[in-house]
């Protein structure tokens, strides 16, 4: 390897970015690493478990102080690294570098937003799905969370411009060079994790094409997201408590599943519980479905506004469970939307504003 990764590293650390030639043989080693693993990962406890990120780089430094840093903590990621966040290129950059230096002890599973095609959306924002600690999950539109977060939802609402990867990898290194190298990179990238045999992982939810864990190791995955089938339906899906079977999901690609599916895929597989990520949760986690299933947020105060807590999850040997809830690191305060306006250093999208 023509490179220091624990230089590379430290200069992450300090939210300097790296070159671009650095960063393409980085992402290139990486792939061999990640070629090497199977759709369906097995590790074993004690590890921490973080749900998405989204580009707030500073709450991902302040999971590494509260949890730990690698490799003294193992860590699983349950994916959606970049956008919405101000400095997705800086957390794709130290996460890869993280991985490559331990690939033993940080696992990277895929996230819809580990795509091409997401990666360069701009224009409306479909507001995120909402999981409620006190109440069960519902999709926006419905009464009892909207009314509960009506302020959360009046600042989403009004965003107009998604703040892309693509658009950030252009304007820190003028050109989609680094762009193109994560998101070659993301095809590589494992779909799902079982912690002791016994908890299943993935960043969105279940399909009604999978039975078994066996039919995702079989899964092509070495390819863009597609729109539909069951690499899809892995990334994109959410639980729903008001239903049983599976139902269309408002999101536009996969589906939303009830406490029928959960139960059925758990027993099926010999599993105990369901861990995902992939939904807003105002308290950093929600648990539902009789403690069969779990969703963990680990981006506090989402697009620097919504005023939400953050959680990681520890577990334990004997799969025991332990969220430990966090609120947004001080530095987003001073390295912020607003600072980086009055810096001129970019235009910020509407969102932030």
């Amino acid at each position: 390897m023509g490179f220091d990764l624990d230089a590379c590293i430290e200069q992450l650390l300090r939210k300097q970015l790296l070159h671009e030639t650095l960063l393409r043989e980085i992402c290139e080693k990486t792939k061999e690493v990640l070629m090497r693993e199977s759709n369906v990962v097995h590790v074993m406890a004690p590890v921490t478990v973080v749900g998405d990120i989204h580009g707030q780089f500073y709450d991902l430094i302040e999971i590494f102080r509260i949890g730990g840093y690698p490799p003294h903590t193992n860590y699983l990621f349950l994916g959606d690294y970049v956008d919405r966040g101000l400095f997705s290129v800086e957390t794709i950059s130290l996460l890869t570098c993280l991985k490559l230096r331990y690939p033993h002890r940080v696992q990277l599973v895929r996230g819809n937003h580990e795509s091409r095609a997401v990666t360069q959306v701009s224009g409306p924002i479909t507001p995120p799905l909402v999981c409620s600690y006190h109440q069960p999950c519902h999709s926006i539109p419905r009464l009892p969370v909207v009314a509960k977060y009506p302020t959360l939802f009046h600042k989403l609402s009004g965003a107009q411009k998604s703040y892309g990867f693509y658009t950030e990898c252009v304007r820190k290194y003028g050109s989609s060079s680094v762009w193109t190298y994560f998101t070659d990179m993301f095809d590589y990238l494992t779909l799902s994790v079982v912690i002791e045999d016994r908890i299943f992982c993935v960043h969105g939810g279940l399909s009604p094409t999978i039975h078994s864990i066996d039919q995702i190791k079989v899964v092509d995955r070495f390819r863009e997201i597609p729109h539909e089938g069951a690499m899809a339906d892995l990334v994109w899906s959410d639980p729903d408590s008001e239903k049983e079977d599976f139902a269309i999901s408002p999101r536009g690609a996969g589906y939303t599943f009830g406490s029928g599916v959960v139960r059925k895929f758990l027993e099926t597989n010999n599993m105990h519980h369901i861990l995902r990520a992939h939904q807003l949760c105002m308290e950093g986690f929600t648990v539902l479905f009789e403690n069969r299933l779990s969703t963990v947020w680990s981006a506090p105060n989402y697009c620097y506004r919504c005023g939400n807590s953050a959680s990681i999850l520890e577990v334990g040997p004997g799969e025991t469970m332990h969220f430990n809830v966090f609120e947004a690191a001080p530095e987003n305060q001073t390295d912020g939307p607003s600072q980086q306006a009055v810096g001129g250093a970019i235009k910020l999208p509407e969102y932030f504003l």
